[in-house]
């Protein structure tokens, strides 16, 4: 009897072990690459690097509502047909609320809603975070005359709102570099099935957090196909294929799990770390044919997950734990040119879970096991994901207050880190957050703490970010 017991015991202590992830579950450790902090600026710094301390451009600046969030951008095309000028869409509120566009022709200078740019009415009953994504259609991927724009909103079940559960995700297209929009058009919700067949409807949740065009796994030519991903409220990771007909309508395929299914079982990680909000980035500059993706770990008791997949996200690699400098939520990753490299530009929510760092900035948040630094972009390249490497340095866009600060310091309000990033041809980056960035005080010189959430611009280069480094480094 007794060593039925044990065997019995052993066996949970096991299953104990695979539900928890095994090794892939650490204790929270701190980064050790430099952090540039955009809100203190060093004395002696050439003031060629004065922009990126001083410049801040607020998006939305006769916003009379109190809170706006979840930004995406995208660029479209002048009168000359270049990528100069950006678009960015955002919610009144908090995921869900009217869709708001503003456009800006200066590079994140000054954004206003040009009178030839026409909203869909369906948009003022968007259920989630917008995200805006360029189809490009040409063999070559080089933006062309064929271009699509698409806008896709998800529509989940919120806690309490019983008035639109309409579920599913809804999509809609432009095909005059967002000057006009098809209305919403809604897929896999409860109006896309029958009654008899409620048990197919996806709660869809940030859809689509990433939408990445396809190869031929074979020939590594393009394809015109698009994977779009998204995750329910069990931690389900979804992705479905977009595709157009011969007359130019959607067609998105039905949604299936790629992390747990024949061939990935990764569902003990999966739930360990409440997956969710994946961004895909395609290496080489993204012409390249291997994929990475991060995620969020909602549970925030392990870090983000990363994996990797080289036959256009059929399979994935076992997801491996990224190091602090890269954990967080809600990546957005842009490459950007350095000579004849490419590297890469990620901006997320920072998620800290170093016990001793929280002990130093943030006491009163020990029992929750985290705490943020609010706005980050992280800057490194392909090798870093692929090592596992720290990557070069991470910087802190802009202070988003936290409860009674009155000043900006290390740690910060987490409500903040969903970005639209844009790169222009020159090396220019422009990302969008939204957050608790303060309002300006005449008599005290800077901005101060504000419950009002808004939209705030901030330029950057990273030739000028590596420079900053240098300087950091030479004190």
């Amino acid at each position: 009897m007794r060593k039925k017991v044990v065997i019995v015991i052993a066996i949970m202590l096991v299953s104990l072990m695979v539900f928890a992830g095994c090794g892939n579950i650490s204790e929270g450790k701190d980064y050790t690459i430099p952090l540039i902090d955009l809100e203190n600026k060093p004395e002696g710094l050439d003031p060629k690097y004065d922009y990126l301390f001083d410049n801040r451009t607020i998006v939305d600046p006769d916003n009379k509502t109190d809170y706006l969030a979840h930004p995406d951008s995208i660029l479209i095309k002048d009168a000359n047909g270049e990528l100069n000028t950006i678009m960015t869409m955002f919610p009144e509120g908090h995921g869900k609320g009217n869709v708001k566009v503003r456009v800006s022709k200066d590079k994140g200078a000054t954004y206003n809603l040009p009178s030839d740019v026409k909203v869909p009415a369906s948009w003022a009953k968007s259920q989630e975070t917008p995200t805006v994504y360029r189809l490009i259609f040409n063999k070559d991927n080089i933006p062309s005359n064929d271009d699509k724009l698409l806008m896709v909103s998800g529509n989940p079940s919120w806690p309490g709102d019983a008035s639109y559960k309409k579920n599913g995700f809804n999509a809609s297209v432009s095909s005059d570099e967002g000057k006009t929009w098809t209305e919403f058009e809604t897929f896999y919700g409860r109006d896309y099935f029958g009654w008899w067949e409620s048990y197919k409807v996806f709660d869809a949740i940030v859809a689509m957090s990433s939408v990445t065009r396809l190869k031929d796994a074979e020939t590594h030519e393009w394809k015109n196909e698009w994977m779009g991903l998204f995750h329910d409220r069990s931690w389900n990771c979804y992705k479905t294929i977009l595709t157009f007909d011969s007359e130019g309508k959607m067609q998105w395929s039905y949604p299936e799990k790629y992390f747990n299914n024949e061939d990935n079982k990764y569902r003990d990680i999966q739930m360990r770390s409440n997956m969710c909000e994946v961004e895909v980035i395609r290496s080489e500059g993204g012409e390249g044919n291997e994929l990475c993706l991060i995620t969020r770990s909602n549970s925030k008791k392990i870090n983000s997950l990363i994996s990797f997949s080289s036959d256009e996200g059929k399979t994935w690699s076992e997801p491996k734990e990224t190091p602090a400098a890269l954990s967080g939520e809600r990546h957005k990753a842009e490459w950007v040119k350095d000579g004849d490299n490419w590297r890469l530009f990620i901006t997320f929510r920072s998620i800290e879970r170093s016990l001793d760092k929280i002990a130093k900035y943030a006491p009163e948040l020990k029992s929750t096991g985290w705490m943020s630094e609010g706005w980050v972009a992280w800057v490194g390249d392909w090798n870093d994901l692929k090592e596992g490497t720290e990557g070069d340095y991470r910087v802190k866009l802009a202070h988003t207050y936290l409860g009674d600060e009155n000043a900006p310091v290390r740690s910060a309000n987490a409500d903040t880190g969903y970005c639209g990033n844009v790169v222009f041809a020159d090396g220019t980056i422009v990302t969008s957050s939204y957050g608790r960035f303060g309002e300006w005080d005449s008599k005290a010189n800077r901005y101060v703490n504000s419950e009002k959430t808004y939209i705030l611009s901030k330029t950057v280069n990273l030739k000028d970010l590596d420079a900053v480094v240098e300087y950091f480094k030479s004190k």
